[in-house]
């Protein structure tokens, strides 16, 4: 059985509607406007997301991880002229601190079950994460918001802040900023600067254990800065088919609550589609 078909039938067995409808969208002969329907339904008045479409989070309100769980559904459909963008984008605007960030986790989220790593101070600053990701995507798509401007400005000044040593999933979402930011001669000079303590965060072994971050998880698609070298990115590949279980993928940190199993199961197993696919795979 191939990749693809083995996938269909985990995700048959075990996904959301969402992600149901995220793989026929992609990798069959779904309509996407389905997908899209979906989506809109985790979207709150206010704009933001929740309803745990970040799985971790299981509470109705909105927080700003989970607006960048659907901005990357939004990247992958190339959507990013639907209405649910300008909503989301108010909502950050209203949620964010004065220098443009968005926090990690709002304190709101201590009124709802969540993982136990979902925690926050009374007042917490404007973070790295989730705000980079979802600054590089708007740019990616050429979104003009004025949250976007304060945005912008606050990932600049906190990537400048970063010396020596960084976090796996503050790297990220800086990887993923750089890679995306319209000024490219900063972007590449901050990445240059950055590149050894972004290394330093990532997991160049596949069989690393525990909550290891890996090169794909860093480079899900080729990308234009030279993080890393092909060889290693072919190693990983190659690794990704061989972990593939009944179909599907799993992950690697506390699974806390049953639910998150297979909810998480069904749409990692979609995003590593989407990285075979991207490096010729599938």
């Amino acid at each position: 059985m191939d990749i693809l078909t083995s996938a269909a039938t985990y995700i048959q067995l075990n996904a959301r509607l969402l992600d149901r409808f995220r793989f026929e969208a992609l990798f069959g002969d779904g309509d996407r406007r389905r997908v899209l329907d979906v989506l809109r339904a985790y979207q709150n008045h206010d704009g933001g997301f929740g309803n745990a479409l970040e799985p971790d989070l299981r509470g109705p309100g909105s927080q700003p991880e989970p607006v960048e769980v659907a901005f990357h559904i939004l990247d992958e459909l190339d959507a990013f002229d639907d209405p649910m963008v300008n909503g989301a984008c108010a909502y950050l605007g209203g949620v964010c601190t004065p220098d443009g960030g968005v926090p990690f986790v709002l304190p709101s989220v201590r009124d709802t079950p969540r993982a136990p790593w979902w925690q926050t101070d009374d007042d917490p600053p404007g973070n790295l994460v989730p705000t980079a990701s979802i600054a590089g995507l708007l740019h990616k798509h050429g979104v003009r918001h004025p949250w976007l401007v304060r945005a912008t400005d606050f990932c600049w000044s906190a990537i400048a802040a970063i010396k020596d040593e960084t976090t796996p999933y503050e790297a990220r979402a800086v990887v993923l900023f750089l890679e995306l930011a319209p000024d490219r001669e900063r972007a590449e000079a901050e990445f240059a600067r950055l590149k050894e303590a972004i290394l330093a965060t990532v997991a160049l072994d596949p069989d690393a254990p525990g909550a290891a971050h890996f090169p794909l998880d860093f480079a899900p698609e080729p990308m234009r800065l030279p993080l890393f070298a092909p060889d290693v990115i072919e190693r990983h590949l190659d690794a990704l088919v061989a972990q593939q279980k009944d179909g599907g993928w799993g992950f690697n940190w506390t699974s806390w609550t049953p639910a998150v199993q297979t909810e998480w199961g069904g749409h990692i197993t979609v995003e590593r589609l989407k990285t075979l696919r991207a490096y010729g795979r599938i």
